[in-house]
């Protein structure tokens, strides 16, 4: 493999995470979750951020149970929350987010669980669990 071509494919693979990412959850616009909960829907809410090492990781974990368990995909409203953009905003100030790389699951309004900066496959299949056993 040349250097140029070794630069190129390490440069776009930050983008494949994203890309994967958005075909896996609705990208958050203020008034897209708060419809889905107020509509008693459960949601799952990944506050993210494209620089974050633990967002990455969480997405890794997030994939792969979701292609393990299509059930997940199904029944759970997947909102990705860019942290840059809505980190400060009136969606992370009401569920008192304190950083990227929190993962959210709600009823309606009614928190079933987080996790924060957490990436342990076990720990997201038992939030995700908690989230499908709820639909």
């Amino acid at each position: 493999m040349q250097r140029r071509d070794f630069l190129t494919l390490t440069a776009s693979l930050p983008l494949l995470g994203l890309a994967s990412r958005a075909m896996a959850a609705t990208q958050y616009t203020p008034g897209a979750a708060e419809a889905s909960m107020d509509a008693g829907k459960v949601v799952l809410l990944d506050f993210w951020a494209s620089w974050c090492s633990t967002c990455a990781a969480q997405e890794r974990v997030l994939a792969a149970l979701k292609s393990e368990n299509p059930d997940y995909e199904k029944n759970i409203a997947f909102f990705i929350v860019d942290w840059d953009q809505y980190g400060k905003g009136e969606l992370s100030k009401a569920l008192n987010i304190p950083r990227r790389s929190t993962l959210v699951a709600l009823r309606g309004r009614k928190e079933l669980g987080r996790i924060v900066a957490g990436t342990g496959t076990a720990e997201i299949k038992a939030l995700l669990d908690a989230a499908l056993a709820a639909a």
